[in-house]
Formats: structure tokens, sequence, C-alpha cells
């Protein structure tokens, strides 16, 4: 990799105090309230009543994130967000991992072979994605109900891979698209296959869009709050909706630091995944962006 040559800028101008005043008011806006549910999560109840957000706690406390994994009240249930933290693993990860490797076929299939009506299907699919899914809440209950699959893991996994079809598709779609069609045709001279082409050329060579397909569908589901209320059933409640849930369920005085730690907890691991992959996730997305 080459660097740029010549020397570095140093000039201070009002265009570069100017950048620089955005970048921090931009990054003082996501970490402000970030700080306040960390220092707030980290206090007693006493240290609250004060009501000053922004000072640090006086003591290290971490009796509300105990409380808030494995005590807090959702309702007559004290079990804390840990049981949604397992649901939803188990939506998420099957879930991102059936709709990533679904939407790498459709892509492939859509860029090299061209199925008859491949154009019309792929137009279906975007209008899928550009519809909100609200819409089709009523008439996928009722389907959902007849085949069997409301209020189970099975059928909320299903619905996600469903939602995310388009997007992942698309994503795929675009990447492929700009891979040389020669490549692709010499497999074919050698007699490779569908599949041989997609599992050993393909495949390998979208890594970076796996990647970012991956991380766009693990925030999306993980995150999600209304498919999950309406269709994973009572026993299988996401952590979002366990959260809600927590926050409000109130017995007598309102636990803000208990709060403050379920919310970090329930955000902690997109978060996580992010900082360990966002190189990852930055070289996809800039070789999707140089290859489009």
């Amino acid at each position: 990799m080459t660097h740029p040559r010549g020397p570095r800028p140093t000039q201070i101008t009002a265009a570069r105090i100017g950048l620089y005043a955005f970048l921090i008011s931009a990054a003082l806006f996501f970490a402000v309230p970030l700080y306040v549910m960390i220092v707030t999560s980290l206090k007693t109840m006493d240290e609250i009543r004060l009501g000053q957000i922004f000072a640090l706690p006086l003591h290290l406390d971490f009796t509300a994130w105990q409380t808030a994994w494995a005590g807090a009240c959702a309702g007559s249930e004290c079990t804390g967000v840990r049981m949604g933290f397992l649901n939803s693993v188990k939506i998420t990860v099957p879930a991102v991992v059936i709709s990533v490797l679904i939407g790498a076929v459709n892509g492939y299939a859509l860029s090299f072979w061209r199925p008859k009506a491949g154009r019309l299907m792929f137009g279906l699919l975007m209008a899928g994605a550009l519809v909100p899914y609200q819409i089709f809440l009523y008439p996928l209950v009722r389907a959902m109900a007849v085949m069997g699959f409301y209020n189970s893991l099975g059928g909320i996994i299903l619905v996600h891979v469903l939602f995310g079809l388009p997007l992942v598709t698309l994503l795929f779609r675009n990447y492929f698209v700009t891979i040389p069609e020669e490549l692709f045709k010499a497999a074919r001279v050698d007699g490779a296959g569908f599949w041989r082409i997609f599992v050993e050329i393909m495949l390998p060579m979208a890594l970076p869009m796996i990647v970012v397909a991956s991380m766009f569908q693990f925030t999306g589901i993980w995150n999600d709050f209304l498919l999950g209320v309406v269709f994973a059933g009572r026993d299988k409640l996401p952590m979002t909706v366990q959260l809600n849930n927590i926050v409000n369920t109130t017995m007598g005085e309102r636990n803000y630091n208990v709060n403050m730690a379920a919310t970090i907890l329930t955000a902690i691991i997109p978060l996580a995944i992010y900082f360990l992959s966002g190189r990852w996730f930055v070289r996809g997305i800039a070789a999707g962006a140089v290859k489009g």
C-alpha cells in the first residue's frame, strides 16, 4: 500500500477549525448519553437522587449490573435480562447465517446465471425491502398461525430471514455483478457447475461482503423489538422486549441505575462486534463502494 507523498497541511484555517468542531460535536452527541448511562448504572440510588447526572460515582457499585442481569423484575418474573440474552442468541445466530447464505446464493444466481424472469424476481425482492414491514404483520401472523410457526423459535427466525433477504440479496448482487465475467466463463469451460463455482470461487471472494451483510443483519435482528414481541411467543422473548418490560415495570421506587445497566447489557453485544470487526466492516464497505 502506497502512502500519499508531499508535506502534510499544517496551516490552521477556518475550514479546518469548523471541521474539527463538527467532528467533536458529533462525537459528543453520541458519547454524552453513553457516559450518563454508564455512570448512572454505577451509582447507588442515594447518589442518583442528588440529580448530578454528569458527576462520577463516589464509589463503584456493580449491584445494579447484577440485578439487571439476573434479578430485575419484568411483571411478576424477576429474572433480569439473562433469559432474553439467551433467546436473542438463539434467534439472531441462525437467522443471520441462513439469511446471509440464501442472500449470497440469490445474488450469485442473479449476477451470473440470470434465470428467466430474474429481473422480475429481483424487482419483487427490492419492493419487499422498500415496503414497511408493519403492513405485512397481520397477514403474516395469520399465515404463520396456519403453518403452525406462530409463537415459536422457528417462526421468529423465519420472519427475520424473510425480512432480511431483500437487503442481503441486494448487497451480494451488487458485489458479484462487478466481478469479471471472464472468471465465471473460465470456470464453466473447466466444467465447474453452479454450486462448485459458488463455493470454491465466488464465496471466498465475497468475504468482505459476507462480513458487511452479517453485521447489518446481526444489528437489525438483535435490536429488533416489534417482530420479537409479535412472533417470538412468551417463552422466547428477545432481550429488547425483556428490557422494555423491565423498564416499564415499577414496584415502588424506579431504579434508574438498574434500567441503565440493563440497557447497556442489551446493547453491548452489537457494540462489541462493531469494535472487534470494525476493520473488516470498513474494508467490506470500501470494497463494495470501489467496485460499485
